[in-house]
């Protein structure tokens, strides 16, 4: 049996396989077994795979068997061979025509699968045209929110709808024009003109859901807030928090307050003009009010750092105009004059948290203005001291529960901070 070693070729037959002609055993060899063989002409064939050597000696050619005749594993090359004739691809080159068709093949198969998959959303979903038709056949109309909006408007300004049904379709639109779009839609179709005069309504209830329809058409809407400032809103609203109301009516009148007076100067130097602030700092005088004056708190605060924050960043010719319509609003004047500065503090003594927090940030921004104040109140000292004592509490079984940034900290960096800047 020839070493590896020994072989001078590797004798390729291809596909055809064994090719025998003549007698080409010339040693008593059995191919079942790893013997050799001898090729006596050059035009013999041998397995495939087989290793082929000139013997110097004798003068003969000698071949060795393929380890798979030998009942041995296959050769690298022998499983490669068979791995490509089970997928029945030619190991000779291919021409760039054949190349070409294979390329095709696998196109259309994408294609074919791209088309299955196609079909097969086809049959999960329908397009828009089809459900509608379904549905008109079902009497069930696919309705935009337009055509919504313009039948619940139509509800709540009709003198045949009941008490409940005017306060079900403003409960409705609420939801609607919270979106910028349908509030501008709102606005042409007369709805806010609507909800502006359902402000005035001897019905505590309806005059609640009109302020809170208002108030979501408002926010970060600047077209509807001119609207608004234009339709007396202002005004009415100013009313509703003046006067006697459900604590519930002058929740969601502050919140269409709120909405009127953010990011639009004007109607802030409107409101100075008309007394605002002032009726603000009424509901400090009465009893109960406390979450009413937190929400006031909580308005004045996001007023100056709305200015602040416009007066401190770079301006452009456009940003410059709207820096100096803020510089019109005299905010400071107002909160010392009507001693926002003594009304302010006392609200720390509230037991949420969360109360305390808008108030704590309001002390800081009022820090400016009001600091010789804040020092000469004792009550706002012994406050600040026990607050200090309870978040640091607080914020050490935070740290115990592996949270070293959490609520409490920051509480008790606000209070350290308030401190500290009243020496």
């Amino acid at each position: 049996m020839l070493a590896p070693s020994s072989c001078l070729a590797l004798i390729d037959t291809g596909p055809q396989g064994l090719l025998c002609i003549g007698d080409l055993w010339t040693r008593g060899a059995d191919p079942s077994h790893a013997a050799g063989l001898c090729v006596q002409d050059a035009g013999q064939a041998v397995p495939a795979g087989s290793h082929v050597r000139l013997n110097l000696q004798t003068g003969e050619r000698e071949a060795r068997l393929p380890d798979s005749e030998s009942g041995k594993s296959d050769t690298r090359e022998e499983r490669r061979r068979k791995r490509l004739n089970k997928m029945d691809i030619d190991t000779n080159s291919f021409t760039s025509q054949e190349l070409k068709k294979a390329l095709a093949k696998m196109k259309e198969s994408e294609k074919a699968e791209r088309m299955a998959q196609e079909e097969e959303v086809r049959k999960k979903f329908r397009p828009i045209e089809q459900l509608k038709e379904e549905f008109e056949k079902l009497n069930v109309k696919m309705e935009t929110d337009y055509e919504i909006m313009d039948k619940l408007i139509s509800k709540f300004n009709s003198s045949a709808s009941t008490l409940d049904e005017k306060v079900a379709a403003l409960y409705d639109l609420e939801y609607y024009v919270h979106q910028v779009d349908n509030a501008k839609d709102f606005l042409s179709m007369g709805g806010l003109r609507l909800v502006i005069e359902g402000l005035n309504s001897t019905e505590a209830v309806l005059k609640e859901h009109a302020a809170f329809v208002l108030g979501a058409a408002l926010s970060s809407n600047p077209k509807v807030q001119i609207e608004a400032i234009e339709g007396g809103a202002l005004q009415k609203l100013l009313v509703i928090v003046a006067t006697e109301q459900p604590q519930a009516v002058k929740k969601k009148a502050l919140f269409a307050l709120s909405s009127l007076l953010r990011h639009f100067p004007y109607a802030q130097q409107q409101f100075l003009k008309l007394g605002g602030l002032q009726v603000l700092r009424g509901l400090f005088r009465q009893p109960g009010t406390s979450a009413l004056c937190v929400r006031a708190v909580t308005l004045l605060y996001d007023l100056f750092v709305e200015k602040m924050l416009l007066e401190d960043s770079q301006h452009s010719d456009q940003a410059e105009e709207k820096v100096q319509q803020y510089r019109r609003v005299q905010l400071v004047p107002a909160v010392l004059e009507q001693d926002w500065c003594v009304a302010v503090p006392e609200l720390l003594a509230l037991p949420e948290h969360d109360a305390r927090e808008k108030v704590l940030k309001a002390v800081a921004v009022l820090m400016e203005f009001c600091r010789e104040r804040f020092r000469g109140d004792t009550a706002l000292s012994a406050t600040l001291g026990l607050l200090r004592s309870e978040y640091e509490e607080l914020a050490a079984a935070e740290r115990l529960d592996g949270d070293g940034d959490g609520y409490f900290q920051e509480l008790l960096g606000s209070v350290n901070s308030i401190l500290q800047e009243l020496g």
